[in-house]
């Protein structure tokens, strides 16, 4: 009878392919991948947030400082002397006032 010749695995003759193994993550581009993920998270809930605080009341106007007003005085002064106007200073600082004070 005729003997069956099988062929064996063998692990030496054969070359296997080296595993690649992952790179370890450097603490900077941890850092990078956590600011970027808690971005989104930030974003996701913050966005509901200020929908609703700009739906129901227009924003304030700042007031401005009193050495804007003074500027804005000033400048009134010189344009009513310039044109011989009548005034005081005092009605010049409460037009510079009222021209910040006015919508638009």
């Amino acid at each position: 009878m005729a003997t069956k010749k099988t062929a064996s695995k063998t692990t030496a003759s054969t070359p296997t392919p080296p595993e690649e193994t992952p790179k370890p993550v450097t603490k900077k581009a941890a850092k990078t991948a956590k600011k970027a993920v808690a971005k989104k998270v930030a974003a996701k809930t913050a966005a509901p947030a200020a929908a609703a605080k700009k739906a129901p009341a227009k924003k304030a106007a700042a007031k401005p400082s009193l050495d804007v007003i003074a500027r804005a005085a000033y400048l009134n002064y010189r344009r009513r002397v310039e044109l011989g106007l009548p005034g005081d200073s005092h009605a010049d600082w409460l037009e510079a006032e009222r021209q910040f004070s006015e919508p638009g």
